[in-house]
């Protein structure tokens, strides 16, 4: 499986043609061959082969162009370490138990919260 392509398939897909985002997401995410893919479409292997080429490159394009995909790990990572900082300097300097409460903060997940928010900030955000 190539992470590379899926992060840059998952962020740049929408700019992809339907036929393009098909045949990728067949590959890729449902883990079908070339062999497999040319047959449920009607198509040569060459055909797919081409078709995924192209695609990949386009992705690679758009991020040379635009870096969402390496600003986003970016962002992640920068936010992990500083999280790992502020659980290392609460267990340093707050007691047992203000300690655990800066961890649990820091181990929540508020993937929901925020698209609530994203969904209800929608028009406000664009």
């Amino acid at each position: 499986m190539d992470l590379h392509f899926l992060r840059l398939w998952d962020v740049y897909n929408p700019l992809l043609t339907d036929n393009q985002r098909e045949v990728t997401d067949l590959y890729f995410n449902c883990d079908l061959s070339l062999a497999e893919i040319a047959e449920q479409r009607g198509c040569s292997r060459q055909s797919v082969s081409d078709t995924l080429a192209k695609a990949r490159r386009q992705l690679e394009e758009c991020e040379e162009k635009l870096h969402f995909v390496r600003l986003t790990a970016e962002a992640s990572l920068a936010q992990s370490l500083m999280m790992t900082d502020i659980g290392r300097w609460a267990q340093e300097h707050l007691s047992a138990e203000q300690s655990a409460h800066i961890q649990a903060l820091i181990g929540r997940d508020y993937s929901e919260e925020a698209r609530a928010l994203l969904e209800k900030n929608r028009e406000t955000l664009s």
